[in-house]
């Protein structure tokens, strides 16, 4: 059971992800996402992006990362397997790109238990870091662009569930 005393609790800025070219191929290659601009430079930059763009869903790649704070906090009291994905949702400001460094805030924002489930959502805020800063700070305006919002909702069993 998820301690409920979590709610509301934001965690600081993670360290900063660094989108690669091959990362994005890689992850394209795994979801089926075959579209040129994904593999191909040549046919990114023709499409308007300055390098390889990631599939909307490579967001949950950086958003795991600044969820792990939470889930591996033993005072959170998330035993990982007893936890089922339930839901998840991607709003993107705009397209991940390689070169990209990517920054993220983690948020738990809702925490409801009933009987032996809890109902836990955290929502991630995914930042471009502009290259003028090299450590994250909670001040929205220096973690730099906003990329993308993944929200997440993980349903944990009880013992008795």
């Amino acid at each position: 059971m998820a301690n409920a005393d979590f709610e509301g609790r934001v965690y600081p800025a993670n360290a900063p992800y660094s989108v690669g070219r091959e990362k994005i191929r890689e992850f394209a290659s795994a979801v089926g996402a075959t579209h040129p601009a994904h593999h191909d430079l040549v046919a990114a930059r023709g499409s308007g992006y300055p390098d390889l763009v990631a599939p909307p869903t490579f967001a949950v790649v950086v958003a795991q990362r600044a969820e792990s704070q939470y889930i591996s906090d033993p005072a959170a009291d998330i035993d990982f397997s007893r936890v089922v994905h339930a839901d998840e949702r991607f709003t993107h400001h705009r397209p991940i790109v390689a070169g990209d460094e990517l920054t993220t805030v983690l948020h738990v924002d809702r925490i409801v238990t009933r009987g032996a489930i809890s109902m836990v959502t955290t929502r991630c805020e995914i930042y471009a870091m502009p290259e003028s800063v090299e450590v994250p700070s909670p001040e929205a305006d220096a973690l730099g662009e906003p990329v993308a919002t993944v929200t997440s909702t993980l349903a944990i069993r009880g013992e008795d569930a």
